[in-house]
């Protein structure tokens, strides 16, 4: 009767863990990133009073006689089945969809946990809502297009230098639309004026005015020549009173388009046969003070140096019937590159499913900022929870490298501006809080009732 008293004892203590577990799933239904555990029972110690025997000629075997003692928790085991996707429109929320981790750093301890809820503090970092840093590879130094892939360290993706991105020269620009050959305006003083903007070393903007007329002695070839170069404050820096620079193109400081009389076709500029671009140098003027600043500076040989604005005319056509010319110039070449940017300030961040951090600038640029890194374990369930939903590796979830994975090597992704949710399933605890409530409650019988047995026995000498 006293074994009968234990074995319930040691039901209701069981049971009472299950049921700790269980609330535990329940209340962290709405907690980012949360893994429901289970509880798995096992019986435990039996007391044997009658071994088992074999047959003999005589006779035949018995079993043993054993009798249980009762039941013990055998594992509590963590499901890591990914939840569900909110949306929330984060830049920096993330979720992987996978058995990955992200890596994150407290106290120069690394940490694992599946909440991608991050955002960036006054240094720049990025960070968990605890102020973790959130661990990745930076960006190589020899090539600002690729990731190092080495130790994991602090990701930084608004730190100071980050924030702007450096300006970029013109080096381009095309003309494309047609010359109307009966356009008046292309026989007086001022001829078909256009305008590009361009932009110099240090990002300043700038008007160029072309002025295009008819060639007085060709009625298929047509004059180009500078009008001005304004600056933002409207500022002609080449004219000969307060201008600072002077401007040509190839050759002199006009230049003849040539067309085909027949059918209108380009055929060349600058009177070279088959030509179809010019350069367009702008230097500072002898004796002005004036920097260099519409010098190519991209090669580490000043002789390299490329000075001038490439003008590609070959787009261009001329049409006898059309009453205005509708020719335009663009800034950049014909293959997009080329354009030139003012200085750009960081205005949105893109993490793609690799977990590249891009940094997007008002000036049209994308740059590089690092990359995320994530965690694999062999036996993610022998990881370690330490609260704040971060993990810690364990000799039976193996060790962390120090390095990571690229989470595109494992045939994961992460998703930008979703966060992943709990993997409580609520119908599945509350039947496993029946059955364990009244696993509970038979279990204060089996004490109940020995009790009774218990006091007939002392009832007996009455």
């Amino acid at each position: 009767m006293m074994r009968s008293l234990y074995s319930g004892v040691a039901g209701l203590k069981t049971h009472q863990t299950k049921m700790d577990v269980i609330g535990n799933n329940i209340s962290n239904v709405n907690t980012v990133g949360f893994k429901a555990s289970q509880v798995l029972f096992r019986d435990v110690l039996y007391q044997t009073t009658q071994s088992a025997t074999g047959a003999s000629a005589n006779s035949g075997g018995t079993n043993a006689k054993q009798i249980g003692l009762g039941t013990s928790v055998a594992t509590i085991t963590v499901s890591h089945q990914s939840g569900s996707a909110q949306s929330t429109n984060n830049p920096y929320d993330l979720m992987i969809n996978g058995s990955s981790f992200f890596i994150v750093n407290r106290g120069g301890i690394n940490y694992f946990t599946k909440v991608g809820a991050f955002n960036t503090d006054d240094a720049g970092n990025l960070v968990t809502g605890s102020g973790d840093l959130v661990m990745g590879w930076q960006v190589d130094p020899d090539d600002p297009t690729q990731i190092r892939r080495d130790t994991v360290s602090a990701l930084r993706p608004e730190a100071e230098e980050f924030k702007t991105a450096p300006p970029e020269l013109t080096s381009k620009v095309y003309l494309s639309g047609g010359i109307a050959k009966t356009d008046a305006n292309l026989t007086t003083d001022d001829g078909v004026v256009k305008t590009v903007s361009i932009y110099d070393n240090l990002g300043n903007a700038y008007t160029v005015k072309l002025s295009v007329k008819q060639n007085p002695t060709d009625e298929s070839a047509y004059d180009v020549s500078i009008v001005s170069i304004t600056d933002v404050d409207n500022v002609n820096i080449i004219d000969g009173t307060n201008g600072e620079y002077e401007a040509s193109f190839t050759g002199g400081t006009t230049t003849t388009i040539k067309f085909n009389p027949d059918n209108g076709n380009f055929e060349n500029v600058g009177g070279v046969d088959g030509n179809k671009t010019l350069s367009l140098v702008i230097t500072p003027k002898a004796g002005t003070q004036a920097g260099d600043v519409f010098r190519d500076l991209s090669s580490p040989n000043v002789e390299d140096h490329i000075t001038g604005i490439e003008m590609d005319f070959s787009n261009m056509k001329m049409y006898a019937k059309k009453e205005e010319c509708d020719f335009e110039i663009h800034r950049g070449g014909t293959d997009s590159t080329g354009g030139g940017r003012k200085v750009g300030i960081l205005s949105d961040v893109k993490i793609d499913t690799s977990g590249m951090i891009y940094g997007v600038y008002d000036n049209g640029m994308s740059r590089l900022l690092g990359q995320i890194a994530v965690a694999n374990f062999i036996n993610p369930a022998g990881l370690e929870a330490i609260g704040d939903s971060l993990y810690q590796e364990t000799k039976a979830s193996g060790s962390f490298d120090g390095i990571g994975q690229d989470i595109a090597s494992t045939g994961e992704k992460m998703t930008q501006g979703v966060l992943e949710m709990s993997n409580v399933d609520l119908s599945q605890e509350f039947t496993e809080m029946i059955v364990t409530q009244r696993g509970f409650q038979a279990n204060s019988r089996i004490i109940t009732v020995s009790d009774t047995l218990i006091e007939e026995l002392v009832n007996l000498k009455r």
